[in-house]
């Protein structure tokens, strides 16, 4: 009785192997890559990230750029950046709209499916590139949510902006898997 629930135990080990693989490659990446970047966020103390503060004046710039008169301002009272406009604080940009951890969750999924080295080795910063230009966006979007719609500040944030950010991603790992890294032509043959 033993044997077969170990004959049957290491016939689903198996079976399954590619995925576990695939789900402790993500795991592990995942989890290095926040630990790294939580300790590197920590070490800023009660001031805000230098990612953070150049993701805010790269915001700031496209803001102006679109006619606003946006200044960028180191809070003093914790870790945020805020952005101005004729002196009023119209939106407090936090560690975690920087963008980094989704593109912690984007690499790691592409490392985990694997793919050639070559492939990875462009598709990657393409996508951590479309990543932060798509929350560029989001962030100037939320900007012109919080001076004109402030009552709905909060779902279009928390529900909208990040859903549409998660949807890029999913879209980026969707073009990984079916068309970029050549596996679905290789699980043809």
């Amino acid at each position: 009785m033993c044997l077969v629930r170990k004959f049957e135990f290491n016939k689903v080990l198996k079976e399954f192997k590619p995925s576990i693989l695939f789900l402790s490659k993500f795991l592990g990446i995942y989890l290095a890559g926040n630990i790294v970047y939580g300790l590197w966020v920590a070490s800023f103390d009660r001031r805000a990230d230098s990612v953070t503060s150049s993701v805010t004046m790269q915001t700031s710039a496209v803001l102006n750029a679109c006619g606003e008169n946006t200044k960028v301002i180191d809070s003093d009272r914790g870790p945020t950046v805020w952005l101005e406009r004729e002196d009023k604080i119209v939106l407090n940009v936090y560690e975690g709209c920087n963008g980094i951890n989704v593109m912690i969750v984007f690499v790691a999924f592409i490392v985990a499916y694997g793919g050639s080295v070559k492939a990875t080795l462009w598709f990657v910063p393409l996508g951590l590139i479309i990543i932060h230009l798509f929350n560029l966006i989001r962030i100037a979007l939320l900007y012109v949510v919080a001076q004109h719609y402030q009552s709905y500040f909060y779902y279009v944030h928390k529900y909208i902006f990040t859903g549409l950010l998660y949807l890029i991603v999913f879209a980026l790992w969707t073009l990984w898997v079916m068309k970029v890294n050549g596996m679905r032509e290789k699980n043809k043959e």
